[in-house]
């Protein structure tokens, strides 16, 4: 892949610490595992990337976790390195009931996180552009991973993610967490039993591609490594709509820029379009065509599948909208409903489809890793749900059909659209 740090060995840490040796130490009774806390040899050791807003709630939630030690954050911005550490270490001083704690470490180069022996698994919240390299590294390192959506940039991003899982034999669980929602899995259980009949048409409602940045150039912080935040992709100068200092009034716009994210279609899109594909049950395929909207007879961009079925972007109802000969089913965030009502009055029945149950997402993917079995969206899902928004968001930029493989995942036929499927990477950064 890159070029790879040093790995920081327990050999080398026992080594450091034998300066310690003549001071007294103390075992607490959490780190044998008091009431609600498991012991030390039983946690799950975690290191975690980005520490964001998105990073800040999911870092939260693993803390959260009675299994799980948090001993190293990383961030490109000194002060969120400061604050994770901070924020880690405050949390089991209470735990510990005790006025401090030291015991989490933080870098502003995630290879010192994926390269440690000592860490089982790592959490990611960076920005996509930099989840294939983040990933890819820890599955060679062998920690198990759980990577904030979307999967990857690129669809061959997210395939060289799935290669790299299987092989190093990780457990990855794409954070896509509508699935362990009670009204999305039920939502496509109805559709998948059967309820409105064959599904013929879906529409998913979410945002649109991203478009070629043109800010303005703007000095760079104090204390941000601008060159690392920006890694693989293209050098440019600073400016605080991609990467604001302080991200609490509102949320960093990178995800707009094509250099780092695929718009409203692979944000809020990679959650519905996901949903999508399981009540249609291709969530391990994909279309085979894709023709963009062009202001006369198509009015939508439109998704043609093997078997016939139709799903467009907008159009129908919010959320994800299943319609059948005998109805319809449309769920989005804290909405459920069916038209005629009677659809949903009855739950799942035994004899009907049953999907994979989770009621929380975090704990779905430890307890995988404990039994070394695929989580609820795992990297072949994450790989699938995210190609579906960069294959719209290829035919809403070239502005023509596509015709698409999904088995050998190319293009038919346009060798042009090929070759633009995968950008290269600036040096030195490679898959």
């Amino acid at each position: 892949m890159m070029q790879e740090r040093k790995a920081i060995t327990r050999r080398g840490f026992l080594k450091s610490a034998a300066a310690f040796a003549g001071a007294p130490y103390f075992i607490s009774s959490n780190a044998l595992g008091a009431p609600g806390r498991a012991p030390a040899s039983d946690r799950l050791v975690i290191g975690f990337i980005g520490v964001g807003k998105m990073g800040k709630g999911v870092m939260g939630n693993a803390l959260g976790q009675p299994d799980t030690q948090i001993v190293a954050v990383c961030d490109v911005w000194k002060v969120r390195q400061e604050w994770g550490k901070e924020h880690a270490e405050s949390h089991y001083a209470d735990l510990m009931s005790k006025g401090s704690y030291r015991g989490c470490d933080m870098y502003g180069d995630f290879r010192d996180i994926t390269t440690r022996e000592d860490i089982d698994a790592v959490m990611i919240c960076s920005p996509p552009h930099w989840h294939a390299l983040q990933a890819i590294s820890a599955a060679q390192h062998g920690k198990d991973i759980f990577c904030e959506k979307p999967l990857a940039r690129t669809i061959p991003q997210a395939r060289a993610i799935v290669n790299a899982v299987r092989r190093h034999g990780r457990v990855l669980q794409t954070n896509t967490w509508q699935r362990a929602d009670y009204n999305f899995r039920f939502a496509c259980e109805m559709v998948r039993s059967g309820r409105v009949g064959r599904v013929h048409t879906v529409h998913v409602n979410v945002g649109g591609p991203s478009v070629v940045c043109d800010l303005p150039p703007q000095p760079t912080p104090e204390g941000l490594d601008w060159d690392m935040w920006l890694g693989p992709c293209p050098w440019r100068p600073y400016n605080d709509i991609i990467c604001p200092p302080d991200t609490e009034g509102g949320w960093p716009q990178w995800r707009n820029y094509r250099d780092y994210d695929g718009g409203g279609m692979t944000d809020i899109g990679a959650h519905h379009f996901d949903i999508a594909q399981w009540g249609m049950g291709t969530e391990l395929t994909g279309p085979v065509e894709i023709i963009p909207p062009n202001g006369k007879d198509v009015k939508l961009l439109t998704y043609i599948y093997a078997d016939g079925t139709i799903l467009y972007h907008g159009g129908g109802r919010s959320g994800i909208d299943f319609i059948g000969p005998k109805g319809r089913v449309m769920v989005n965030r804290g909405e459920l409903s069916t038209d005629p009502p009677e659809i949903m009055k009855e739950e799942t029945r035994p004899d009907e489809v049953h999907l994979y149950k989770s009621d929380n997402h975090l704990r779905d993917w430890i307890d995988c890793i404990r039994k070394r079995s695929r989580p609820l969206c795992h990297e072949e899902i994450g790989c699938r749900s995210v190609s579906i928004c960069h294959l719209g968001n290829w035919a809403y930029w070239l502005k023509r059909p596509l015709k698409w493989d999904p088995d050998k995942e190319v293009f038919i036929g346009d060798e042009h659209a090929n070759r633009l499927l995968e950008d290269s990477m600036r040096s030195p950064w490679r898959l």
